[in-house]
């Protein structure tokens, strides 16, 4: 099984960061207004990126690390190429 971390675009031009198995699935559970309190009170517009990890364990602390980021950063995230992951992140 994938694990994800994704990235949202939410109201406010707010960036959400979050875990799934099912982005897709997440994500519209999110637009449902189901999940993260986050995800409530600004609901998200659309995907901005998604980083697939071989591990839960992984996925976990990607998440845990870019959410920790300055705004620059996590922009920065987003703009790198599909498959690579932030320099300051390596996997287990």
């Amino acid at each position: 099984m994938s694990h994800y971390v994704y990235m949202l675009l939410c109201k406010g031009d707010r960036i959400y960061t979050g875990y799934a198995t099912d982005v897709q699935k997440r994500f519209e559970a999110h637009k449902a207004g189901k999940g993260a309190k986050f995800t409530k009170a600004f609901p998200p517009e659309k995907i901005l990126k998604v980083f697939e990890l071989k591990t839960k364990h992984d996925a976990m602390r990607l998440e845990f690390f870019i959410k920790r980021q300055p705004l620059e950063i996590k922009k920065a995230c987003i703009q790198l190429p599909e498959g690579t992951l932030p320099s300051f992140f390596s996997e287990t």
